[in-house]
């Protein structure tokens, strides 16, 4: 019986040693090398038309299929193609695609091995990009040019782009800098006939262009995106006609969110990291605050969402024992996390590089000092001294943007300090501490935003 290789079997076969292949309808397939936007990446040859996987794509645009149909999004444009499977007919210019709001005839999408392939002569006409067998090149994005618009109750600054980039618009006291990531362009400054945006600069900062302008006290401002065929254009907003938008984080403020993680320490009977919490929790939920336990007597969170809910936190207190064999420490701890934290807004914002209501983003380290102050305070009241201490080996302080510390209740090695804790007195005075000092620091910390949202400065 002579044996015959299965098309199936064959077909991954012929595309990774780059064979001349036949599809399931007999198309024509060579595996090429294509250099997208600077990269070497792999590209197929179908009936002389040059396409690229959804996968190989991925890296520049988004591809996201709905049905029969293809969105490609990025650059600054939107293009639907429709998915051929019929790979012969996908390469002709018998196909409708949109390229934008724009209806052409081009190369539609097609499947090969079951995989989604795009025509790239199609893309780079889309997304206004070179290309040429073998090459499909994306200029840098460009500003085009600065223009302005006086109104009655508001000016406008629009900036044309040859391609969309991100765009992120801060206030800093009384100056409005809106950055333009990755874009290249001229650094100089305007000046524009406006009442409320009288001048504005654009400076260059490494790879991006940053424009600033001043804004009065009154001011609002509102910075949106228009998409055009052929490029993008930003246009930026201010004056008193423009609403003044408080940050969604002011309404953190009223509903800051306190987060208490009581470690597992097993081997000294009594639950006593989650009975504190509990109890706190039910005195912080009682008087009206939002409180999350990290476990339960069964079930804890995994590191990572433990992470995130830290990351969220405006106040994270962790409660433990304190663990070392042959150690003879005793007594209650309260650590802190000096220095750095491991997000680099966290850092910039406590370095002083902050824009208005940065604080609600991110605490310096007086705001963990504030609290470890109360948390002590509270405790010697009643009748327990706590140590000072720092602590940096805890991942979860340095995830935790506001104040967090560390409480050592007592020593699982010290039979004194078991002893204590296994007392309910005990138990509760450390509750009551934990909740009274807790409570004492977020409602000085809003009054204290309240007076920033209100005007006044951080």
């Amino acid at each position: 019986m002579k044996w015959r290789p299965c098309a199936a079997l064959l077909w991954p076969l012929l595309l990774g040693t780059g064979l001349l292949g036949a599809g399931l309808a007999g198309a024509q397939i060579v595996l090429g090398k294509l250099t997208l936007a600077g990269k070497p990446v792999q590209s197929v040859s179908l009936y002389g038309a040059e396409y690229a996987s959804q996968e190989t794509l991925s890296s520049l645009l988004n591809v996201a299929r709905d049905g029969g149909v293809l969105r490609v999004t990025g650059l600054g444009h939107t293009l639907l193609l429709p998915i051929d499977e019929d790979q012969q007919r996908a390469t002709t210019d018998f196909n409708t695609v949109q390229l934008d709001t724009r209806r052409v005839q081009a190369r539609a999408a097609t499947l090969i091995n079951g995989n989604v392939y795009l025509p790239l002569d199609t893309l780079a006409r889309g997304l206004g990009a070179r290309y040429e067998p073998g090459n499909f090149r994306i200029a840098a994005p460009t500003l085009l040019g600065v223009s302005s618009r006086a109104g009655k109750d508001a000016d406008r600054l629009v900036l044309d782009l040859s391609r969309d980039v991100e765009v992120i618009d801060e206030q800093r006291g009384a100056a409005v800098v809106v950055t333009l990531r990755g874009l290249k362009g001229e650094a100089r400054k305007y000046t524009t006939r406006g009442v409320f945006v009288p001048s504005a600069e654009v400076t260059r900062d490494g790879d991006n262009l940053r424009l600033t302008f001043p804004l009065t006290a009154a001011s609002g401002v509102r910075v949106f995106k228009v998409i055009r065929p052929g490029g993008v254009r930003v246009v930026v907003d201010a004056g008193p006609g423009i609403p003044r938008t408080s940050p969604a984080l002011l309404a953190h403020v009223t509903r800051p969110l306190i987060v208490l993680d009581p470690m597992r320490v097993d081997g000294v009977g009594r639950d006593v990291t989650l009975e504190v919490a509990r109890r706190a929790a039910e005195l912080l939920s009682g008087a009206g605050w939002q409180v999350n336990v990290t476990r339960d007597a069964a079930s804890a969170m995994g590191l990572n969402d433990k992470l995130q809910l830290a990351r969220q936190s405006d106040v994270y207190l962790a409660l433990d024992l304190g663990r070392m064999p042959g150690s003879r420490r005793s007594g209650v701890t309260v650590y802190e996390q000096p220095g750095q934290g491991s997000a680099q807004i966290v850092n910039a914002i406590r370095a002083g590089n902050a824009p208005p209501y940065g604080s609600l983003v991110a605490g310096n380290t007086g705001g963990t000092r504030k609290l470890g102050e109360l948390l002590r305070g509270e405790l010697k009241g009643s009748g327990v001294t706590a140590a000072q201490d720092t602590i940096s080996r805890v991942l979860t302080l340095r995830e935790a943007p506001q104040a967090a510390l560390l409480m050592e209740l007592g020593w699982a090695s010290n039979a004194e300090d078991l002893a204590k804790l296994g007392v309910d007195s005990r138990l509760q005075l450390m509750a009551n501490a934990v909740a009274r000092s807790v409570a004492t620091y977020l409602s000085a910390r809003a009054t204290n935003n309240a007076n920033l949202g209100a005007g006044g400065q951080p």
